[in-house]
């Protein structure tokens, strides 16, 4: 909607110097993934000057003025990796961020779909089946807020987010190996449909909502992964500095212990560990070792390497594991930089 007014030299005067003043801290102020906040007023005025019979004058056109109006745009993004789950499994979460992506502040309808075509299995959505991650732990817990549709839609400004879990039970029928999906969706409340789609006077302070490129809607999906193998994986760290100490100064040793444990029946095919050397360290060469045997630092025979393809990576193959196999103890070295 565009809006056209001519005001009295004071008024005008005031409201450009009003504008000026706006702009400069609009320049100022870091620029938001949102666009310019709705309801910003963007005004413009024409300036003409010329000579009549030598003597120079100057003429200003009327204001044009107009209000941004709301762009309703959401993402939903999934947060978890693939969930390890076993068959007759409750309360399984998944994690998910809800964020808008608009230029003002909307509320957000949540609806899961445990149904989805293609997968291995249905996963059973729990009752509820949304929470909000209340304590913002990343993990699913008896502190977490269930989410009612229309009750609590959660209200987000302008580039705000929520993490929200979904949170299913697992079938009996489930067998190992098995994939199952789940999908979160996010709806504006005020409407959707496709980009460009206008809803008169339903944005923020009654400005026009006006769908984005996202259609005022967006899901994403998560999956839970059948697995009738249950690993341990515990790290434990000792340091040793150049004065005998244990203090992590410059140039103290760090030794790192993982051991690795199938506590199940089942097989963990193909196990292989990886672990990133940390920035700021560097890695002490010839310190890796295996159950106690040394591994070499380079890719040979043996089972295990620092591999430099990425950020360097302590990489160990375990091979096929079962729980009669007891736990594997990895150590390696680095020294504080």
């Amino acid at each position: 909607m565009k809006l056209v007014s001519s005001l009295p030299s004071p008024a005008f005067v005031w409201m450009r110097r009003f504008s000026i003043f706006y702009v400069c801290c609009v320049l100022c102020s870091p620029a938001l993934a949102a666009g310019t906040a709705v309801g910003t007023v963007i005004e413009n005025t024409a300036n003409i000057s010329y000579e009549l019979a030598g003597t120079p004058l100057a003429l200003q056109s009327n204001t044009t003025t107009i209000v941004v109006a709301e762009r309703i745009n959401v993402t939903t993004t999934l947060q978890s990796p693939q969930t390890l789950v076993s068959a007759n499994d409750t309360n399984r979460a998944l994690l998910f961020t809800v964020t808008n992506t608009g230029n003002g502040t909307e509320s957000f309808q949540l609806i899961v779909d445990s149904a989805i075509a293609g997968d291995d299995f249905d996963p059973v959505p729990a009752v509820p089946a949304i929470y909000f991650d209340t304590d913002a732990s990343g993990d699913f817990n008896l502190g977490d807020q269930a989410y009612t549709a229309g009750v609590n839609d959660p209200l987000l400004a302008a580039d705000g987010s929520v993490n929200v879990f979904i949170v299913n039970d697992i079938p009996g029928t489930a067998v190992n190996g098995e994939v199952g999906r789940s999908q979160l969706t996010a709806t504006s409340t005020t409407g959707s449909g496709p980009s460009g789609t206008v809803f008169a006077n339903q944005g923020d302070g009654g400005v026009n909502a006006v769908i984005g490129t996202t259609e005022g809607s967006a899901f994403a999906v998560g999956e839970y992964l059948v697995s009738d193998v249950l690993i341990n994986v515990i790290k434990t760290q000792s340091v040793l500095d150049p004065d005998g100490g244990s203090e992590p100064v410059p140039g103290a040793v760090l030794t790192y212990t993982i051991n690795v444990e199938v506590v199940s029946a089942g097989v963990a095919t193909a196990s292989t560990l990886r672990d990133a050397i940390p920035v700021f360290t560097t890695f002490v060469p010839t310190s890796l070792a295996l159950n106690g045997a040394p591994l070499s630092d380079v890719a040979d025979a043996d089972s295990g390497e620092l591999d430099f393809s990425g950020p360097a990576t302590i990489v160990v193959r375990l091979g096929d594991l079962t729980q009669g196999d007891g736990a594997q103890s990895i150590v390696f070295q680095v020294s504080i930089d």
